[in-house]
């Protein structure tokens, strides 16, 4: 074999380097580059020697149609991982430290015991004692779940294969504190995450095992560790939100076995973490009517609809940079749509303060909340509410204009199940005639441009286009 040889690796991007520096050149990151011990080299004579043959199979498996899943009865978590576990898969779930990410999997686990489903819950973090407590605290303690504390993957392995039943899931909470005895570096250096995440995976599919790991995240709210974590597994989830809110938010940004972008909604309780059947009426819930600044967005997050409200506030600012202050929107999207409202529609708003906040703590990553933002904006400078029955949909484009985005008919569905009788969206191959939507009628309002934002106030004062 040969001779093993010391490297300097980027804790934060994974790039090599041969020696030490300050700063990464790859992600420009200060003080995040760390000895580690590489692997022996594989000797040259290994190269030329025969490998052994391996079968191969035809793409369809005529005696499994339809493959099977560990559905756990929690029909938020269910619908994010495309409809239940899958045997053999491997999931990794981040999140902010607090935010609630072993309470969900806990609940998992004791949900998903109770139907039959041999479980294993390993804690790198946290004694077993504590993790009992939490148990008792969420009224889970009577669940059949093997517990254990431990970071030696070896060990877990062994304990796992030792059991003599079949494990069905095993959950590794989390993966940072893992570590393989003969690797000559810290837990939580890039090979060691790496290199333990591969040993457990290739365990898992091997005996038709679901692993799940937890994964710590950066600052940047980026999973910590080498960025080939989540090339390795097969479904990459968030837990996302605001510890001042108590909504939580589990959203797929990765899946294998099911459609991505999806999401989940939660609610953080005394008793845990419950499942919100309507997230749009409780987003909307403490909605103010007649106040400025305030418009109605219909989302589209997946496959699931839902109204959150956006609020604006533009004040005068007496600074030579005034302030963009953002809540869960792309602050860069903000300064584009005030840019274009400025530019194209002759507003004078780019020497304000700026304030934007999607409420309830969730955050929008789709374009069509551009004309809700603009709409929003418009009625915070002017102090002019928007009609209280309207949702708002489109993307706005830098000449102003209007752009169709997807799913137009299931965001009206949704605003008219929760009582919304217009919505202003863009224009159309059709005319903006009335639609029926579920039985109910409700209005929808076609424009192509910005400036036809103006004609939704009923203030005789204000122009009917928003330009001067």
């Amino acid at each position: 074999m040969g001779k093993a040889k010391k490297s300097y690796v980027c804790q934060s991007c994974g790039a090599i380097s041969s020696r030490w520096a300050g700063k990464c050149e790859s992600c420009e990151k200060w003080n995040t580059i760390a000895e580690e011990v590489v692997e022996a080299s594989v000797p040259k004579g290994l190269g030329t020697a025969k490998g052994r043959k391996i079968d191969f199979v035809s793409l369809s498996d005529p005696a499994q149609s339809d493959y099977p899943r560990h559905v756990a009865g929690i029909e938020e978590f269910d619908r994010v991982v495309g409809g239940g576990l899958v045997p053999g898969s491997a999931v990794l779930i981040g999140g902010d430290p607090g935010i609630g990410k072993s309470t969900l999997l806990l609940q998992l686990v004791c949900t998903l015991s109770k139907k039959n489903v041999r479980c294993v819950y390993v804690s790198g973090e946290e004694a077993v004692d504590q993790v009992r407590m939490r148990a008792q605290r969420l009224g889970l303690s009577d669940a059949p779940v093997d517990l254990a504390s431990a970071t030696n993957v070896r060990d877990i392995l062994a304990s796992v294969e030792g059991t003599g039943k079949p494990v069905d899931l095993l959950i590794i909470d989390s993966i940072q504190t893992m570590y393989i005895d003969n690797i000559d570096s810290a837990p939580g250096t890039v090979t060691q995450v790496r290199t333990s995440a591969q040993e457990i995976i290739r365990h898992a599919k091997a005996r038709g095992m679901a692993v799940m790991f937890v994964g710590h995240v950066t600052k940047d709210g980026q999973i910590a560790g080498p960025r080939v974590l989540e090339h390795m597994v097969d479904t990459v989830l968030y837990f996302e939100g605001d510890r001042s809110h108590q909504f939580r938010i589990l959203r797929g940004v990765k899946n294998r076995f099911g459609p991505t972008d999806e999401i989940g909604v939660f609610e953080m309780a005394g008793a845990g973490l419950q499942e919100v059947e309507n997230p749009s009426e409780i987003f909307l819930s403490q909605r103010g009517e007649n106040v400025s600044g305030s418009a109605v967005l219909a989302a589209l997050e997946g496959s699931r609809p839902m109204l959150v409200e956006v609020q604006a506030l533009v004040a005068p600012s007496s600074l030579a940079s005034p302030r963009r202050s953002v809540i869960g929107w792309d602050p860069n999207r903000l300064a584009m749509i005030v840019a274009v409202l400025e530019t194209r529609c002759g507003l004078q708003i780019g020497g304000c303060d700026i304030f934007l906040n999607i409420a309830g703590g969730i955050r929008i990553n789709e374009p069509a909340a551009d004309l809700a933002v603009a709409a929003a904006l418009v009625s915070a400078l002017q102090n002019n509410p928007l009609p209280p029955e309207t949702v708002f949909f489109g993307e706005v484009g830098l000449a102003g204009e209007i752009r169709q985005v997807a799913q137009p008919d299931l965001r009206l569905k949704e605003a008219s199940k929760l009582g919304f009788r217009e919505a202003v969206v863009p224009k159309g191959k059709k005319n903006g005639q009335p639609k029926r939507v579920r039985g109910d009628t409700i209005r929808v309002s076609e424009i192509d441009h910005v400036q036809m934002l103006g004609d939704l106030f009923g203030d005789n004062n204000v122009p009917r286009a928003i330009a001067v």
